[in-house]
């Protein structure tokens, strides 16, 4: 992956590499100590007896604190500095995994998951930030797409070290591990982050001049009155209600079908986002190419999602190969519309000045959406089996597909950065 003419061919091209990179590895490290907890899913099942509906509430619980925190966090990133937001919400989630990972009851796993939600939502509003901050609108959705690929990168990894965890330490350990791999993020951001050009180019400079943040309820107002928000953030929602059966069920899910164990399952799931990291970058190289209208590439991978997880339903019967192939398109179609959903778009038909504020009110929609379900995929698995949860996660995609239509001829407005 190069950058852009306009940036490579610049005096300041390595200070714009490293950015991408560092926020690369910054994001997708939350996922460590987020996307563990599938592994660890059965586990937790069999020693505290709980039910598929049960675990639903546990793992909503995360969704439903990180839509709220990402609502707010969203507003106070555009004034709170992003190296001190994400130094606080990494340390805390590596501390509560520790908590976790300790942890017996209910209860009380329902909440430190949920406090360890909201520590993760301290993590995507300042990365956009960031990302505002050094690249204007013509290169943002490849930008925004390379960042995207280190989260698939990432959870291709949580899977395989927290299933090993699981299969040689205990479920517990799938809590542990990841937390290390945490910490260790942490120090290289706090070392290597640059959170504003220096000096900026005259475009960038312009746009930080629009995006002076003013009060939080200002910030606030111009996110709500903004219907393309609204639009977003109902596929967002839709999108991670069958995002999150894959992320959150999937391996528990395949375990049991295919009676391979944890590991095997997780070793099968990793292609997943490995096909996500070409849905990332392809998405938004292909919605730059449109003239920045991102409407229409997420309305086709939407529909593909729903059609491969039909198709998904009736793989996992006929075995592992076409299993993985399956799973690898599956990725594809999640990465792409997920990447454009939470950062391209939102900050593209932001309000001036509310881009943070605007990815934080999409992704608070989008994770109400996880939240819910979380919630139907275990009751339905309980009432009536994983072949039905699948078949409403594919419903779940066409819903999302149909929400951004009112977008189709949508374009990022300059001055709206």
């Amino acid at each position: 992956m190069t950058m852009p003419d306009s940036e490579a061919s610049g005096p300041d091209s390595k200070s714009h590499v490293r950015v991408i990179w560092v926020l690369w590895m910054t994001y997708g490290s939350f996922y460590f100590c987020r996307a563990n907890i599938a592994a660890a899913v059965p586990g937790i099942e069999a020693e505290l007896e709980l039910s598929k509906t049960q675990m639903g509430t546990i793992l909503g619980s995360l969704k439903l604190a990180y839509g709220i925190g990402q609502f707010w966090n969203g507003q106070i990133a555009e004034r709170v500095s992003p190296r001190i937001m994400l130094t606080v919400g990494m340390l805390v989630s590596v501390a509560l995994n520790l908590i976790f990972g300790l942890a017996f009851g209910f209860y009380f796993l329902i909440f430190v998951w949920m406090c360890n939600g909201y520590a993760q939502s301290l993590g995507w509003t300042p990365c956009m930030r960031v990302a505002s901050n050094w690249f204007p609108a013509t290169t943002r959705g490849r930008m925004i797409g390379i960042i995207g690929t280190g989260y698939q990168v990432t959870l291709a990894l949580t899977y395989l070290v927290s299933g090993l965890s699981v299969k040689y330490l205990g479920w517990r350990a799938a809590f542990y591990v990841p937390s290390v791999l945490l910490f260790l993020s942490c120090l290289h951001m706090r070392w290597f982050l640059e959170e504003t050009p220096k000096p900026q180019t005259e475009e960038l400079a312009d746009e930080s001049a629009r995006r002076r943040p003013g009060w939080l309820g200002a910030n606030l107002k111009a996110t709500v009155q903004n219907p393309a928000v609204w639009y977003l953030g109902a596929a967002l929602g839709l999108l991670n209600a069958c995002r999150y059966g894959f992320l959150d069920w999937g391996l528990s899910h395949l375990s049991e079908v295919q009676e391979g164990g944890v590991l095997k399952a997780g070793v099968k799931y990793a292609v997943l986002p490995l096909g996500g990291i070409a849905g990332a970058y392809l998405a938004g190289v292909a919605s730059d190419r449109m003239g920045g209208r991102r409407a229409p590439m997420i309305f086709i991978l939407l529909i593909g999602l729903g059609l491969t997880t039909l198709a998904y339903k009736q793989a996992v019967e006929l075995g592992t190969v076409p299993t993985v192939l399956i799973l690898l398109l599956i990725g594809f179609f999640i990465a792409g519309p997920q990447v454009l959903l939470v950062g391209t778009a939102p900050v593209d038909f932001a309000r001036k000045g509310t881009s943070a504020a605007a990815v934080g009110f999409v992704n608070f929609m989008g994770y109400l959406g996880a939240f819910t379900g979380d919630q139907v995929t275990g009751s339905m698995v309980d009432d009536h089996g994983w072949g039905t949860a699948v078949i409403v996660w594919a419903c779940f995609a066409f819903g999302g597909a149909l929400a951004v239509v009112f977008l189709w001829k949508a374009t990022a407005v300059k001055e709206q950065v």
